[in-house]
């Protein structure tokens, strides 16, 4: 059995010649088998199912809805509309430079794949293995913080339908609130271990979920509110009333920006499923490019519907009030309550966002299992035999159950400070496009004379869209990285630079002392030049 018709750039079809007959393949499996891997995951996803598990691991509303309290706080109506335009095209650069190289290396591995092939022989080891920790450390925490963050909605939403704090409601404790965020990465877990044509349904379904919850909640929310806002407040009202000791406007108006960036994070997703996705060479780009362009118009157009409801900014970020200072519960349930004299409507609204998170939560469990497995299957994770192991459903069970396990043990840290398990939000961001920028560096400096374009390419573009996609990592990796409050103390230290550096010396020292002996980037398991002229 010998592949035909594999060209040396990129086939339009391929086929697979036994016994003389002929089968059209699929050209992300063909170019697959070039890059020197087997299939053996299920390729089963289209080019929809692609952009809809992209698209859900993304969710406006989970990184909107959980972080809309920091939006307020740091700027209000201005850093959040403005910063999201900003954000969002910015990420758009990051966004071309990854579909571009998706294209030409459509493999699971994905950016750990990427950093090897580009940054040549001599650097490709360690550039694929400082890629690959990046992103699966900064995944592990997006999991965290996202199901983390659904736990303390699951705990205002009893907290809301309780009384209110105010009410005498019930707030459950730190104990009890690991024990619901345990529950629900016990459930992700199983979800991930079924059929993947099974979670594709459920991407589909949760894409749907998460467009038309945006549209209900830009629309009902300011429509129930008794008082709205203005145009001219959301356009001009700046909010420097932090209660954290910063009064400079750009400085206020910078950490604003981490709910956008946090939000537009994620679209990574669309890699790591590109060996389940058919046609994968050209859809993969595709599910990276959608995804964040319909993020971008579902989270400004539900940033600007909800917005519209807030007339009182310190009170719907203060602590005291019924959802505890959540502001996006407050909004919703007083907007019902001081209409309808109940605040079960809002209480049902939010439960909306909070199932759009349910979904956002199981996608990046998928991300995190393929990007295990990828690595596993190169022979980079300790014990990779156990975690490259596949179930009869054709999914890495074990890589999805070690995610879970992370994930847990990463959400302990609350218990010890807050703050600190805060900065797993500051991690997510900056770790991840830390690690998106990494192979795109690469594909600008020492790859770019040796990168093969894919269907899907930017020409003479590349460049310039990828020296501004770095550019903007790297400021947002510093801006990211200043104190968030004054004066500066142990429950109002930013954790990220030392979490970030941490993270480096932890993978560089283990580099040098032990993997640069043994590991020597990614590992073919077919033999490429097994061809037919």
């Amino acid at each position: 059995m010998v592949l035909e018709h594999l060209d040396p750039v990129f086939p339009s079809e391929a086929y697979l010649s036994q016994d003389g007959d002929n089968v059209r393949i699929d050209t992300g499996e063909s170019r697959l088998a070039q890059l020197g891997y087997y299939q053996e995951l299920d390729r089963s996803l289209s080019v929809i199912s692609n952009f809809a598990l992209c698209f859900v691991t993304v969710s406006v509303l989970q990184g909107i809805t959980t972080l809309y309290s920091q939006g307020l706080q740091y700027g209000g109506p201005i850093s959040m509309i403005y910063g999201w335009l900003i954000a969002s095209f910015f990420t758009m650069f990051v966004g071309l430079s990854m579909a571009e190289i998706c294209s030409s290396y459509p493999t699971s591995g994905g950016l750990y794949y990427w950093s090897a092939k580009l940054a040549g022989p001599s650097w490709a080891p360690f550039a694929s293995w400082l890629t690959c920790w990046f992103n699966m450390v900064g995944q592990w925490a997006n999991t965290t913080s996202v199901d983390f963050s659904l736990a303390q909605m699951v705990q205002v939403i009893i907290l809301l339908s309780t009384g209110g704090k105010n009410g005498g409601g019930y707030l459950a404790s730190k104990y009890v609130l690991i024990c619901i965020y345990g529950g629900i990465l016990f459930i992700h877990g199983v979800l991930n271990i079924l059929p993947i044509k099974f979670i594709s349904i459920l991407g589909n379904v949760a894409a749907a979920w998460n467009i038309i919850g945006v549209f209900l909640l830009m629309v009902l929310i300011p429509f129930v509110a008794p008082k709205r806002a203005s145009v001219e407040y959301i356009s001009t009202h700046f909010n420097t009333d932090t209660a954290v000791g910063i009064q400079s406007k750009p400085y206020i108006f910078v950490l604003g920006l981490l709910m956008s960036s946090y939000t537009l994070a994620g679209y990574d997703a669309s890699v790591h499923l590109v060996e389940e996705t058919k046609s994968a060479d050209r859809n993969g780009p595709k599910g990276i490019i959608s995804a964040i362009v319909v993020s971008f118009i579902v989270g400004w157009g539900y940033l600007l519907g909800i917005t519209f409801a807030v007339t009182d900014i310190p009170h719907l970020v203060n602590p005291n009030n019924d959802a505890g200072g959540y502001a996006a519960a407050q909004l919703f349930y007083e907007a019902f309550k001081s209409r309808y004299g109940s605040g079960v409507g809002g209480i049902i609204c939010f439960g909306v966002a909070a199932v759009a998170i349910f979904f956002c939560g199981m996608g990046t469990i998928t991300n995190n299992s393929r990007m295990v497995y990828a690595f596993s299957r190169d022979g980079a994770m300790p014990y990779s035999s156990v975690w490259h192991k596949l179930n009869k459903n054709e999914v890495p069970i074990n890589a999805v159950w070690l995610s879970v396990a992370i994930s847990f043990v990463m959400a302990l840290t609350s218990l010890l400070s807050l703050v600190a398990f805060q900065s797993m939000v500051s991690i997510a961001t900056v770790g991840i496009n830390i690690s998106y920028v990494i192979p795109i560096f690469y594909r600008i400096t020492l790859g770019n004379k040796t990168f093969t374009r894919g269907p899907f390419n930017l020409g003479r573009y590349g460049m310039v869209v990828g020296w501004i996609a770095v550019m903007w990592v790297a400021a947002m990796t510093v801006l990211f990285s200043l104190p968030v409050a004054y004066p500066i103390t142990r429950d109002t230290f930013n954790y990220t630079p030392a979490a970030i550096g941490g993270l480096l010396i932890l993978v560089v020292s283990w580099w040098v002392l032990d993997a640069r002996h043994w590991f020597k980037g990614p590992i073919t398991n077919i033999d490429t030049t097994m061809r037919t002229n």
